[in-house]
């Protein structure tokens, strides 16, 4: 009777965990369609969520050749790719995002959790673009 009272317990939890964009994802190159890097989406100090790279898959990934600034030439480890999303719409948005594949940043339009992929649309001025993350846990 206990275990089916905690199992009763954990079920809203996983549906919850399921619900959430936390966790770690699979980002997949544009071009060639292989997976890049493992980013680790969290929930941030202040509420919102945000996201980070955790480990370079592929070794082009490993390093910020295409970015200026301070980021030229940086590891892409520990690198913020997303900051400030906030819940809208049925998932997440409002925020910033930066891919240090191109060097680019942009706004975030929107994140929407769609079964084990996580839908990422940005945009730069009115060019807008979805990328695609693979749920990795």
């Amino acid at each position: 009777m206990k275990m089916l009272a905690l199992l009763m317990l954990a079920i809203p939890a996983i549906a919850s965990a399921q619900n959430s964009p936390v966790g770690r994802w699979k980002t997949i190159d544009d071009e060639t369609g292989k997976v890049m890097t493992i980013t680790e989406v969290y929930q941030a100090k202040n509420g919102t969520y945000a996201a980070k790279i955790v480990e370079a898959v592929n070794p082009a990934a490993a390093k910020c050749d295409k970015c200026s600034g301070a980021k030229k030439g940086q590891s892409t480890i520990g690198m913020n790719v997303l900051w400030n999303l906030k819940p809208m719409d049925g998932g997440w948005g409002g925020g910033e995002g930066f891919k240090p594949s191109t060097g680019d940043s942009f706004k975030v339009k929107s994140v929407k959790l769609v079964g084990n992929k996580l839908e990422i649309t940005g945009c730069k001025f009115m060019f807008c673009r979805t990328a695609t993350w693979q749920r990795a846990n």
